[in-house]
């Protein structure tokens, strides 16, 4: 049975390959990559694998270094997700899970 809830830090650092291309001189976190830290939580809580992102919503910028908070949560049949630097929302949407085949 997995918990309520599900939490998870994570950082990126400086250099992280995908960072020069997004953006040169001013580097961000990809959404990507945040959508990839909310798949590999999904398959750590449930054992489940990312099948569909219904709705993601990018709010704020996440820099190299920063530490970061996800929070995955029940919503039916499927999974939000929140993902907060110091309290600040960052993103936030909506997944389902499939298992592995």
């Amino acid at each position: 049975m997995t918990t309520p809830v599900y939490r998870a830090s994570f950082r990126f650092q400086a250099d992280h390959p995908s960072l020069p291309g997004h953006f040169p001189g001013r580097p961000l976190v990809a959404g990507v990559l945040l959508l990839e830290q909310v798949a590999q939580a999904l398959r750590t809580w449930r054992g489940e694998r990312l099948a569909h992102v219904r709705e993601a919503k990018f709010l704020a910028p996440l820099r190299p270094g920063e530490a970061a908070e996800l929070q995955l949560t029940p919503a039916g049949a499927q999974v939000r997700f929140e993902i907060r630097r110091e309290g600040v929302l960052l993103a936030r949407g909506l997944v389902e899970g499939a298992t592995h085949e």
